[in-house]
């Protein structure tokens, strides 16, 4: 099983993917991850859907939070992107010092994404060692028309639109 799990991981890592900061509250808590497990979903109702590893440090505060943003990241972003995927910092999923205003539904909206999506959480399925967690969007902005950060092959890279 070990090495269809590698090239399973390999094959999918072909799948180029934006990079967004998935941040959530809970009470005072406010919490964010790393995440490019992000699609649309439905367009009526709008909604997006995020997985998440049952093992991360985000994982249970989102499951009792009721809410998220996606926050779409910039070329620029690499090192926060880096910051909230690290399991090895203590603390490294707050957002101690990470500016940020918060959005209708209450979660962190980071200062510098070119995009966000608050939501609203309706659904939680488990998918594997993962949970699949619809949202509503209640609210979507466009912040900037930078280009955006992507990962592909286990690396960041940028994308160029040409137009």
């Amino acid at each position: 099983m070990g090495v269809l799990r590698d090239d399973y991981r390999r094959a999918m890592g072909r799948f180029v993917t934006g990079v967004t900061i998935m941040t959530t509250r809970l009470g005072d808590e406010l919490h964010g991850m790393t995440a490019n497990a992000v699609t649309g979903l439905s367009l009526d109702p709008l909604l997006i859907l995020i997985s998440v590893d049952r093992s991360a440090d985000t994982h249970d505060i989102l499951s009792e939070a009721g809410a998220f943003t996606v926050n779409i990241l910039g070329r620029d972003q690499e090192a926060l992107s880096k910051k909230f995927a690290s399991k090895r910092e203590a603390g490294s999923q707050k957002l101690d010092g990470v500016p940020h205003t918060l959005g209708v539904n209450g979660c962190p909206v980071l200062e510098g994404a070119i995009a966000h999506l608050d939501c609203v959480t309706t659904k939680q399925y488990q998918g594997g060692d993962h949970t699949i967690f619809i949202g509503e969007v209640v609210d979507a902005k466009e912040n900037s028309d930078a280009d955006p950060l992507v990962f592909y092959g286990g690396r960041y890279g940028d994308f160029t639109a040409t137009v």
